[in-house]
């Protein structure tokens, strides 16, 4: 009976008892952390904390967000904090890796989900020669250096595992690709416009196939039972694809066409979804190939046409990437033992597989790129940026260790190599390749003009739904009557995250060439629901409207901005105000890097530049042509910036429901203290007298629904009476930067310039009405970019919307 209640303590020492669920709180004595949900918050919060700063310190870097959830997965395990008992016996308890590891996989399956619905197949079947030879070079021949290094490994650290799964796993390990961040390395850089970033996602998209095939034949492979039961193993998931391909992905394709779009997706398909996502991963794991695997497949044959993939990934995305997938990170990292890496051999080694790795890809890249016709530089970044690891690589990693594949030594290097592999690549490929992009030149980057019957080019931005009414109310009043009339290219503004969506629309904008996709508008194409009502003005009116989105971080968004304005040689870009009106009539602000966004293209604009304070110009909707009845008053101090003003607002007079008032402020001789203006120079006062003269005399007589006044004022006091004597205004249009002294105390808006900040502020009562501030284009302040030599024209920088029926 002794030696029996010895053996049983024994055994409870050597497997601790599970975990309860809940405590019953620390008042009765319950220590939280000894139970499994309390624990589990914990280690939750602890990880995101820990990996949110990571990834805000690494941002100045422009690293993607997994290379800090992989280093704060080391952190938190035996390499640093997990070097004492005390943090890891406490967080980190062994009882409680069961759970944690059970949610981390969890994640994972439902992330690798959302991995194959980011992967279209239909683009990898259109992959090119180029991409296709590019693919195959940087698999096979890092894939078998992978197997030369194994072989030093098995004679050093790596004595006694199984040969053969062993040289897979290598070979997988050292030729992946990992495909969305790659992508999303690629859209911070602004490379999917050039022809080195087409290639590199084409490729790396027949890498991702290729490394989930070579995974499965390692799982495989990896088995302990007899050759005859790996190929068992592999039939039953090439049975398996085959299963999914013909009958699941038919059940997939009724729901989707059950989703129309603008409908909500009905909650039982999602719920019969993730069930199939489930079961998918059990019949997969039962096989003995693993539970990810089977989640993968159901993603990739989702249809990705219509609404339904999007509310799937809607629903998944911020939950399991923000809260699950991290997890996974920290279970791979408590495997993670750098400490493991100890004398001159071991170091040795590491150092020859980052060297392996990165010559085998990097070089096999290189080599055929360059036999393939490519310059040297674009071949160089190529190369890099097919060596970018990710999640995939932990995969693989952490499926070796757990079939003991990988010992604790072997799996410390190769997670090494991949975080030294990834964090690499930006800084890389930022200091070899800067694709130099030629300015364009042409003639109109200002809405006056000489040629009064030539083309208005209007690049309109917007954020969300609800700049719209109001930019196409805008548009609308400005068309004019002329031959030419007005072309609109409606600019999406959609912000570059980490986020799976991100990747979906990366792959639009693949697709199109372009760092931005261009839709027909049809829900077949699954075109943007935002610029659904762009789609409709333009087949009720005669303004031509070419929608188009760009995705990019908001701290280089305005680089999209000004190249495509280059491209499509604008004359006028129109921004929304970062500040949106709410309900009670104050002024919320989207964040300050909106602001600066608007900031930075004030600054850099190839053309003029305004700005739009929307306070719902013709209500929420959009007004018909027929019902526009508008007023809109022009504040003129003079100076080139008024000077705009004023040409736009002629041109808006032409609308027949457009009522103009333009006010022109003249100061008072001999007025001094609080005086209305500044001194300007005699040019610009001559230029003002001429604008002024050719608009009293060529458009004021002509037009009986515009009224103007020249009011004569000295004071700062002077000038807010008589813009508050106007009365109703619709919109108000005025310079950015006037001759005239500040009419606000204070204001965070400079960009609005001194009377523009007063009108978009809470002093100024009429808070209904809207605030267009311009700025003209100053070829001296701004001159447009010299032409960069060896970079890559902008080609038809006009490219009608029809012509990318074909992408």
């Amino acid at each position: 009976m002794a030696t029996n209640a010895a053996s049983e303590a024994t055994a409870s020492q050597a497997y601790p008892a599970p975990m309860k669920a809940t405590s019953n709180g620390s008042w009765q004595g319950d220590n939280p952390l000894d139970y499994a949900v309390p624990l589990a918050i914990l280690q939750i919060c602890l990880v995101i904390a820990l990996t949110r700063t990571l990834a805000f310190v690494l941002g100045p870097l422009r690293q993607p967000r997994v290379i800090a959830e992989i280093i704060g997965g080391i952190l938190l395990g035996p390499s640093a904090l997990g070097r004492s008992e005390r943090f890891l016996n406490t967080v980190f308890p062994k009882q409680s890796l069961t759970v944690l590891d059970t949610l981390a996989n969890i994640g994972l399956i439902f992330f690798l989900f959302l991995v194959g619905l980011e992967l279209d197949l239909r683009s990898i079947g259109r992959t090119g020669k180029q991409a296709l030879a590019i693919a195959i070079a940087g698999i096979l021949l890092p894939f078998v250096m992978g197997i030369g290094t194994s072989v030093a490994l098995r004679h050093t650290i790596a004595k006694g595992v199984p040969i053969a799964p062993f040289l897979v796993f290598m070979g997988v390990a050292l030729s992946i690709t990992a495909f969305p961040v790659l992508a999303r390395i690629l859209a911070e850089l602004k490379l999917l416009t050039t022809d080195v970033g087409r290639m590199a996602m084409s490729a790396a998209a027949v890498n991702d196939i290729a490394a989930w095939i070579l995974l499965a034949l390692a799982i495989a492979l990896s088995g302990s039972g007899s050759p005859i039961i790996s190929l068992w193993v592999l039939l039953s998931g090439v049975g398996f694809v085959a299963f999914v391909a013909l009958f699941i992905r038919r059940i997939l394709d009724f729901m989707a066409r059950r989703s129309p779009e603008g409908e909500p997706v009905k909650e039982t398909y999602i719920c019969v979804t993730l069930a199939t996502v489930l079961a998918a991963g059990f019949v997969t794991d039962a096989i003995g190939i693993h539970a990810l695997f089977g989640a993968f497949i159901v993603g990739v044959f989702v249809p990705k046409d219509g609404p339904f993939a999007g509310v799937l990934i809607e629903k998944l995305e911020d939950l399991i990437s923000g809260l699950f997938l991290p997890l996974y990170f920290v279970s791979s990292g408590l495997k993670t033992n750098v400490a493991t890496i100890h004398g001159s051999e071991s170091w040795g080694l590491l150092l020859l597989v980052i060297c392996t790795a990165c010559l085998g890809k990097i070089g096999g890249t290189v080599i055929v790129a360059l036999l393939l016709k490519v310059p040297m530089r674009e071949a160089c970044a190529l190369g890099f940026l097919m060596n970018t690891k990710g999640l995939v690589e932990l995969i693989v990693l952490n499926i070796g260790k757990d079939r003991k594949v990988l010992n604790d030594e072997t799996f410390a290097i190769l997670v090494l190599m991949a975080l030294l592999t990834t964090f690499i690549t930006t800084p890389t490929v930022m200091a070899i390749y800067k694709p130099a992009r030629r300015s364009t030149p042409y003639k109109h980057r200002t809405i006056t003009r000489n040629d009064t019957e030539s083309e208005l080019r209007v690049l309109a931005c917007f954020h969300g739904s609800r700049n719209i009414p109001t930019m196409i109310n805008l548009i609308e009043s400005s068309r004019g009557t002329r031959r030419c009339g007005i072309t609109v290219y409606a600019m999406h503004l959609m912000e570059l995250s980490e986020r799976s969506s991100a990747i979906s629309m990366v792959h639009k904008a693949r697709r199109n060439g372009l760092p931005f996709w261009n839709w027909r508008g049809d829900s077949k194409n699954g075109g943007d629901r935002l610029i659904v009502a762009f789609q409709a003005y333009q087949q009720l009116s005669n303004v031509s409207v070419r929608p188009m989105t760009a995705i990019s971080d908001l701290e280089t968004m305005h680089e999209d901005i000004i190249t495509s304005a280059q491209q499509k040689r604008a004359a006028f870009i129109l921004l929304p105000f970062h500040k949106q009106q709410q309900i009670d009539g104050s002024m919320e602000t989207m964040g300050h890097a909106y602001h600066l966004v608007n900031q930075r293209v004030l600054r850099r604009a190839p053309c003029s530049v305004g700005i739009l304070v929307d306070r719902g110009l013709g209500g929420a909707v959009q007004v018909v042509a027929s019902e526009v009845s508008y007023t809109v008053a022009v504040l003129f101090f003079g100076g080139r910036d008024d000077r705009e003003a004023l040409a736009y607002a002629t041109r808006m007079a032409e609308h027949p429901g457009i009522q103009l008032i333009v006010k022109r402020f003249v100061i008072q001789p001999g007025s001094s203290g609080g005086s209305a203006s500044i001194r300007m120079d005699a040019d610009e006062i001559t230029a003002d007298e001429a604008c002024v003269a050719d608009f009293r005399a060529k458009v004021l007589p002509s037009n009986d629904s515009i009224k103007y006044e020249d009011k004569v004022v000295g004071s700062k006091a002077d000038v807010i009476s008589a813009i508050k004597a106007i009365g109703r205004c619709n919109l108000f249009l005025v310079g950015q930067a006037p001759p005239a002294m500040w009419l606000t105390e204070r204001s965070d808006c400079p960009e609005l310039g001194p009377v523009g900040s007063y009108l978009a502020s809470s002093e100024f009562s009429a808070s209904t009405s809207s605030v267009l501030v311009i700025k003209q284009h100053d070829p001296k302040a701004n001159p447009p970019e010299p032409e960069d030599e060896g970079g890559a024209v902008d080609e038809d920088p006009d490219t009608p919307m029809t012509d990318f029926s074909h992408h």
